[in-house]
């Protein structure tokens, strides 16, 4: 274990735990109730033979499920993932970009507002001031970062500003080797956010991914904008990129880097440095979701800690239930820490097992 797990009480670890098992025999009285459920977890059940509600009494228990397949988001009746408790609220509708091939779709009605709630808490208003008003450099359409980003803003008192940006097309640009093309779109994109940065003087924080943060910075300086605070995250972060953007590009603003998709919400991090060689380090925000390292060739198996593996996702709020999903990413498992008092994740990359060429684009 890494020294992380020094300032973690065991009580804490235990609290935490008793938390997390009391609020997943909530949601499986919410989701298998044939009041209150999904259809598609209703019939799930049904299939199945056995009732979640009566032999699922832990989060250890939901190994009892298959794992969660992504194939079910990519088609079929969306409405079907509508609990009945829910029926008569206005719905969303967020997809993936799409990198692994067809896109997966979930609903979400109050989820992305909750969590980008619970991670304004843990950002410092010293770098993200209460009514300063935000940039976001990312997906716009159908992805949950449109609406959860510009949430974000207005949950801290400012205005969020948009831009155009479209990933399937970058991804499509890139599988046809149209790198021209790419860098031209890339252009685009950054083109927009300078135009927006040099009219509204009272945009202080920024969202984006670490390929356009750098191709920000090329053009202009974020410290002569007056960008105090940035939140970043993507595929692309690692400890290299988590160093080049701190000691160079940031130029003194904080930087925020956070690990999370449209299944999952956020996952944020633990601040690390040179001494840590600036590995990146995720908790997620449990109980509403869990994050693990799983043996790739035995996802019931969780690795040790520091061992290397697949992160092994599970959703739990009562819009969406999303058991022991298999990422694309691999990581190492990080013990609790004192403001975590349960499991992260190090160091997220691609999942070189996968088998299926992931195209990252703008990531």
């Amino acid at each position: 274990m890494t020294s992380a797990t020094l300032d973690v009480s065991p009580t804490a670890i235990t609290d935490a735990r008793t938390r997390l098992d009391a609020w997943v025999r909530e949601l499986m009285a919410w989701h298998f109730d044939p009041a209150t459920g999904a259809p598609f977890w209703l019939e799930w059940a049904r299939q199945a033979g056995w009732d979640p509600r009566k032999e699922v009494r832990s989060y250890d228990d939901l190994d009892k499920f298959d794992a969660f397949q992504d194939e079910w988001l990519r088609e079929g009746a969306v409405r079907r993932w509508l609990p009945k408790g829910y029926e008569g609220r206005p719905v969303s509708v967020f997809e993936t970009g799409g990198s692994t091939g067809r896109p997966k779709a979930r609903i979400s009605i109050d989820d992305f507002r909750i969590d980008y709630e619970m991670f304004s808490d843990t950002l410092p208003d010293a770098a993200f001031p209460r009514g300063a008003d935000w940039l976001s450099i990312g997906p716009s359409g159908p992805r949950r970062l449109r609406l959860a980003v510009e949430h974000l803003a207005q949950h801290r008192g400012g205005i969020c500003f948009m831009l155009d940006l479209d990933p399937r097309w970058v991804i499509k640009l890139l599988k046809w080797q149209e790198h021209d093309m790419f860098d031209k779109y890339k252009k685009h994109v950054i083109d927009q956010a300078v135009v927006l940065l040099k009219a509204h003087p009272t945009i202080k924080c920024l969202f984006t991914t670490p390929k356009l943060l750098e191709a920000l910075c090329e053009r202009v300086s974020l410290k002569a904008h007056g960008i105090t605070g940035i939140f970043c995250g993507g595929t692309e972060m690692t400890p290299q990129f988590h160093r080049f953007a701190v000691e160079e590009l940031c130029e003194g603003a904080y930087f925020a880097p956070t690990y999370g998709n449209t299944l999952m919400g956020l996952a944020t991090h633990r601040e690390t440095g040179p001494a840590e060689d600036w590995a990146i380090v995720y908790y997620p925000p449990s109980p509403r979701a869990m994050i693990e390292v799983v043996d790739p060739d035995n996802p019931t198996q969780v690795v040790e800690y520091g061992g290397t593996g697949r992160v092994r996702l599970t959703t739990l709020t009562k819009e969406f239930f999303v058991p022991r999903f298999l990422e694309r990413d691999s990581a190492e498992r990080e013990p609790p820490c004192a403001k975590y008092p349960w499991d992260g994740v190090r160091n997220v990359r691609p999942f070189a097992k996968l088998g299926t060429v992931v195209v990252e684009g703008v990531y």
